[in-house]
């Protein structure tokens, strides 16, 4: 089978490498691509927790009603899914048996 062109590892390494070189910050050499991340900044307690309480505020939570119509589609969807499975299963353990009934009757 025949390979398409550019799929052999040197022109895919060419190509990653002006990927590479193209979403490299502007002035950025290679040495930059070598050069270990920076070293993130420490948070105190005190600021976590704030930043926490911050982002606490912003979920919005159901309301019972919300919450009450999920629960009831959610009801109602496992037992259509288990009446299905339930005639599934039926229908194959009767074809099964019928099987063999055929086998054991020769």
């Amino acid at each position: 089978m025949a390979r398409k062109p550019g799929s052999s590892p040197s022109a895919m390494k060419a190509r990653a490498g002006k990927t590479a070189a193209a979403m490299a910050p502007a002035g950025a050499g290679a040495t930059a691509a070598a050069a270990p991340a920076a070293p993130k900044k420490r948070t105190s307690p005190v600021q976590f927790f704030r930043e926490v309480r911050a982002e606490a505020r912003k979920i919005t939570w159901t309301t019972r009603k919300e919450t009450w119509i999920t629960s009831v589609m959610v009801f109602i969807m496992v037992v259509m899914a288990s009446l299905f499975f339930l005639a599934v299963d039926g229908g194959l353990g009767l074809a099964i048996n019928q099987l063999l009934k055929l086998a054991t009757a020769r």
